[in-house]
């Protein structure tokens, strides 16, 4: 007690700063840094949680290099991640941006836009699915069939599989993205548009040279939080080929699933960490060359 009153102003505003921050740095280094720097650890032992850990080196990772499945489903992460990412971005800008303009109904349309992001995605998935089946019970298949065109196999084909699952988790986004790019659209000051307006400038180079540049920190946002969410692809790829896991010779397992399999089917601790540590550096490299890509000058 006595320290404390000999420290001046300047000293004990420091003190009672670190006082509040101590709580949540605590609470974020038990449940981020901890288990982060216990799976590095894992990776590199063999552990089934059950018997004792054995240290084994580079084993896992080893492994990891010579396993065709996991290349595998290596690209199929990337291609998540490369069709997924610049096609919600797309779709949510066409939409918020005709939808800023839209004063009709305006509210609820908005609300219809951002309810499937609200929705449960087992329940998405499961409901997907249930459109996905053939005849007589598959809602898209019934459409083709009435219409005269041979029935898809949307969830039992390798090329097919993989569009199949990313269609609805690419709409599932569709609502917070919308949101986020309407809250930038309404951030840009009328004035630029009016000055446009006066100047004879046509839309096009409206959106080009005023609207896409001013919403860079929106777009910078919206592709790194849609990246690492395609990147850690789980619960619409495990619901939608559950009698199939990873779908028909892996071609919709994403990486979340492979270390789903090795580590709860498998027992496989330290290979299913070396596949967590794998994805870390993933996202990590994604999200560091996206900022520096689209940082602003």
């Amino acid at each position: 007690m006595q320290l404390y009153r000999n420290l001046t102003i300047r000293q004990k505003q420091i003190a009672w700063a670190w006082a509040f921050l101590a709580v949540p740095v605590l609470f974020y280094g038990v449940i981020r840094f901890y288990p982060t720097g216990n799976a590095i650890l894992i990776s590199f032992q063999d552990w089934n949680l059950l018997g004792s850990r054995t240290w084994t080196g580079l084993d896992n990772y080893q492994k990891l290099a010579a396993d065709p499945v996991f290349w595998k489903v290596f690209g199929n992460t990337f291609l998540y991640l490369l069709i997924g990412t610049p096609l919600s971005l797309v779709l949510s800008f066409v939409i918020a941006y005709h939808l800023d303009k839209l004063r009709f109904m305006h509210g609820f349309l908005r609300m219809l836009y951002f309810l499937p992001f609200m929705t449960s995605a087992v329940a998405m998935a499961w409901v997907w699915r249930w459109f996905y089946q053939p005849v007589p019970t598959g809602l898209f298949n019934n459409f083709l069939s009435q219409a005269g065109i041979p029935q898809i196999e949307f969830l039992n084909s390798t090329t097919n599989a993989l569009p199949s699952v990313l269609a609805p988790a690419v709409w599932a986004g569709l609502g917070f993205q919308i949101i986020i790019f309407m809250a930038g659209l309404r951030a840009i000051p009328v004035s630029y548009y009016e000055a446009a307006k006066i100047d004879g400038v046509g839309w096009f180079t409206v959106l080009t040279q005023i609207t896409l540049p001013l919403l860079r920190p929106t777009i910078v946002f919206i592709v790194v939080f849609s990246s690492i969410g395609f990147l850690r692809i789980f619960d619409h790829v495990f619901n939608m080929t559950t009698n199939n896991p990873g779908g028909p010779l892996n071609s919709t397992k994403p990486l979340v699933l492979m270390i789903y399999d090795t580590a709860f089917n498998a027992f496989d601790m330290g290979y299913a960490a070396a596949q967590t540590v794998v994805l870390f550096l993933i996202l990590l490299v994604v999200s560091l060359v996206q900022l520096r890509l689209l940082r602003s000058d």
